[in-house]
Parts: structure tokens; C-alpha cells; sequence
């Protein structure tokens, strides 16, 4: 019984960081796949074009379980915060920069996100890391600046302050997004943020398919729009989104740090490009900085907001397993994945929903270390 209490302490403890790693094991090909797509499409239009098919794909997953297709009117302002980085700024600030830069010298800038993420996320998120999680961070943020006043010849290079620019936008957008998460879950958060940003991204994305030139249109370069819209526009925050809202935005951001080496791992083996032992000595920096910090203990100065319903907002169907981290007490709470039908938790009216359905594509996504434990956490917010 005790080894049993045990294994299900550690899966609580390990789901928020494997959804992590699954969004940030999606987000590593965002920019070579970006770069391959812009081979044959206009910057804008691989960009901000990437958030329509991820819209009508997330509205298709809202319908099919039943979601108002638009969020609660008490959170409508902060959704429109998640919006407008992620439906549309970072895609088009990234696709911008990488017309002049390598996807190898992208991803080491990449390394900054984290830090971006945890600063906002003191204002955002109410969360207040201690101070060895700043220095472990304020190193990696050395290497990774010093990286790029060396690459571009002793200054930055406007590219390299679009990229920084698309750095802090996504902190906005994955920190108001992770602490909505912890309401309504990420999938929601996701596919909500994509629709509302529907009335900027269509008619953008219409004038760039006019005005652009189209090159040669290859399968390298579909694929590569392909995944940037399916993938790291939608599937990738349902993890990542989650993650964040079950482990904190400080600690489950800061694994971002390692995506700069899988970046470059998928910009060598896909794209041929070189990496120099200046860019693998940078990142393997990164990743040192990661495992230093990883146990850095992140508190929370407070809970997160009211519950939507009693708020106001219509009645969204949020499963137990929705329910915030912040509401659940690691101390005398179930996992997650353990709450049944006797539960406190599933038989309250307000947070009780249908039937679980059957395991989203994550559970099944291919190449992901974890085994069952991964399925399980996916499992256990998917409902």
C-alpha cells in the first residue's frame, strides 16, 4: 500500500515535467521546419498563415467534445494576451529572423524564452523563484547573448533582435496561457487563443498569399508547414500548456533550455546545416545550466483566480482532472490519475464532466521516452 502511495506521488511529481518535455520536444522542430517551409512560402504567410489551420483544427476538437467555441467572457482580456503572441506574433517575429539567420542560430537564442517566461510569470503567475533558480538562469543567459554578439561579428544583428523580440512575446503568451490552464486546461486554452486570433490571422494571411512570391513548392517545404501548424501551433501546447499550469510556469519553463540542442540535432540530420563547435559548445552551456537548476525550488505567492462558473462565465465542462494543481494539495489529495467516481473532486457539480474519451494523439506520440508513465499523464488531462 505504502509502495503504491509512493509510485503515485512520483507520477504527480513527474506528469507536470513529461508534458513539458512533449511540448518541448514539439517546439525543437518549430524552426527548422519554419526554415524548409520558407524555402518555397513568404515569411508571412508560413508565419501567421500556420494559425488558421491550427484554428479550424482546434475549433474541430472544441465541437467534438462539446466546448463553447469561445472562452468565458470573465477571461476574454487575458485570452486575448495568449492570442496575440502565440496565434501571431512569435510565428511571424521567428519567420521574420529566419530569413536572415540559420534555424542552428535561432535555436541558441531560443535558450532565452525560459527567462522570459519566469520574469513575467513573477508578475503574471504569482510565482517567486528562489534566488539559485536566477543565478542558474542568469548564466544561461550570458552564454546565450555572449553566442550571438560573437556570431554577428561583436554586435547584434537585426535579426537577432527580432528573435529576442519573439522571445519575450512568448513569455506573455506561455505565461497568461499556463495560468489559465490551471482553469480550464491547456487543449482549451490553446484552441480558444487560435480562434481569437482568426479575425487578424485570415486576412493577413490572405494578403501575404497575394502578395508574396510562391517559389518552388516541395514536400520538404509542406511538411514543414505542416508541422508548424498542426503541431507547434496546437498539439504541442496541449502538453506544454498543462505542464505549466501543473508544475508552475518557472519550473516546468525553464526546460525550455534544453530545446536549443534538439533544434540543432533536427537542423543538422533535416536540413544539412552546419554546426560549429562554437554553437555546440553554447549549447551544451545551456543544457549544463538546466540540469544545475532544475531542482530549484519555485513557490507560489498565491492561488490562482476564481472559479469561472462562480465568476460569472458560462459553464464550461471541466473533468476532474482539469482542476487546477493549486487546488489540489499534494498532502491529502489523489493523483490526478487516481480520482474515481467516490472522489470529493468527481462528484463536485461544478467540476464533474463526461466520460473520459478515448486517449488523445499525444498519448500515442512516437519517440517519446516515458512508456505508460507518459500515456498516463497524458491521460490524465486529456479528459
Amino acid at each position: 500500500m505504502r509502495a503504491k502511495r509512493s509510485a503515485s506521488v512520483e507520477l504527480r511529481k513527474a506528469s507536470p515535467l513529461l508534458l513539458g518535455a512533449i511540448g518541448v520536444l514539439c517546439f525543437s522542430m518549430t524552426f527548422p521546419a519554419t526554415t524548409a517551409a520558407e524555402r518555397a512560402f513568404g515569411p508571412v504567410l508560413v508565419g501567421v498563415g500556420r494559425a488558421v489551420p491550427a484554428a479550424v483544427l482546434g475549433a474541430g476538437v472544441l465541437l467534438a467534445r462539446r466546448q463553447p467555441l469561445l472562452p468565458p467572457r470573465p477571461i476574454l482580456a487575458r485570452m486575448l494576451i495568449v492570442a496575440a503572441p502565440v496565434g501571431i506574433g512569435f510565428g511571424l517575429l521567428s519567420a521574420l529572423a529566419l530569413r536572415h539567420v540559420s534555424s542552428v542560430h535561432g535555436a541558441v537564442l531560443t535558450g532565452l524564452i525560459p527567462a522570459a517566461t519566469a520574469g513575467i510569470a513573477v508578475l503574471r503567475a504569482g510565482e517567486r523563484p528562489r534566488a539559485s533558480y536566477w543565478v542558474a538562469l542568469g548564466l544561461g543567459l550570458v552564454v546565450v547573448v555572449s553566442f550571438a554578439v560573437v556570431q554577428g561579428g561583436g554586435t547584434l544583428r537585426p535579426a537577432d533582435l527580432i528573435l529576442l523580440a519573439a522571445i519575450v512575446v512568448a513569455g506573455f503568451g506561455y505565461t497568461e496561457g499556463g495560468v489559465l490552464a490551471r482553469e480550464y486546461g491547456g487543449w482549451r486554452i490553446i484552441c480558444w487563443a487560435l480562434i481569437l486570433a482568426l479575425p487578424a490571422s485570415v486576412p493577413v494571411t490572405a494578403w501575404a498569399a497575394v502578395t508574396e512570391p510562391v517559389g518552388h513548392v516541395t514536400a520538404a517545404a509542406v511538411a514543414g508547414l505542416a508541422w508548424v501548424s498542426v503541431i507547434s501551433m496546437l498539439l504541442g501546447f496541449f502538453a506544454w500548456y498543462q505542464g505549466l499550469a501543473r508544475g508552475g510556469v518557472a519550473r516546468v519553463g525553464r526546460l525550455q533550455l534544453a530545446q536549443p540542442a534538439l533544434t540543432m540535432v533536427w537542423a543538422a540530420l533535416l536540413l544539412g546545416e552546419h554546426v560549429s563547435w562554437l554553437t555546440g559548445a553554447a549549447a551544451a552551456a545551456v543544457i549544463a545550466v538546466t540540469a544545475v537548476g532544475r531542482n530549484a525550488r519555485v513557490d507560489r505567492a498565491g492561488s490562482p483566480g476564481p472559479d469561472p462558473v462562480s465568476a460569472g462565465g458560462p459553464a464550461v465542462d471541466r473533468p476532474a482532472a482539469d482542476r487546477s494543481a493549486a487546488d489540489r494539495s499534494a498532502a491529502d489529495r489523489p493523483a490526478v490519475a487516481g480520482l474515481t467516481a467516490s472522489s470529493p473532486a468527481a462528484a463536485s457539480p461544478v467540476t464533474a464532466g463526461p466520460a473520459a474519451g478515448p486517449p488523445g494523439p499525444l498519448a500515442a506520440c512516437p519517440g517519446v521516452p516515458g512508456g505508460a508513465s507518459t500515456a498516463a499523464a497524458v491521460a490524465s488531462w486529456e479528459a
